[in-house]
């Protein structure tokens, strides 16, 4: 299956960010308004993925173009995000971090 991808600066306006990365690189950073659902719980998690159109993202975006075609598999609007969080952050795109205390942007 062809994964249909966006960069960055394409990511549909009113899509859901989905973050599949593992929670160690969700909490070192990432997008304010994602979704965290990680690849290695992705079906037993399935249920949080929200309904509607998803961009999906992770380190660099091998993960999310396996999630993003399983998705379509599924039915569902979904797209992967060309070169990840990686890319995010060398757009300037606001990235916060879970770290201990209250949420920082990095």
């Amino acid at each position: 299956m062809n994964v249909p991808a966006v960069t960055v600066s394409e990511v549909p306006a009113g899509a859901t960010l989905l973050d599949v990365r593992e929670d160690d690189e969700w909490v070192a950073g990432h997008a304010p308004e994602a979704v965290h659902v990680p690849m290695s719980a992705f079906l037993e998690r399935i249920d949080q993925v929200p309904d509607g159109p998803l961009a999906v993202v992770c380190r660099v975006g091998g993960r999310s173009a396996q999630v993003t075609a399983y998705l379509r598999n599924q039915g569902r609007d979904a797209v992967n995000v060309t070169g990840g969080m990686l890319a995010w952050e060398a757009a300037g795109r606001p990235v916060v971090s879970d770290g201990p205390g209250p949420a920082q942007v990095v």
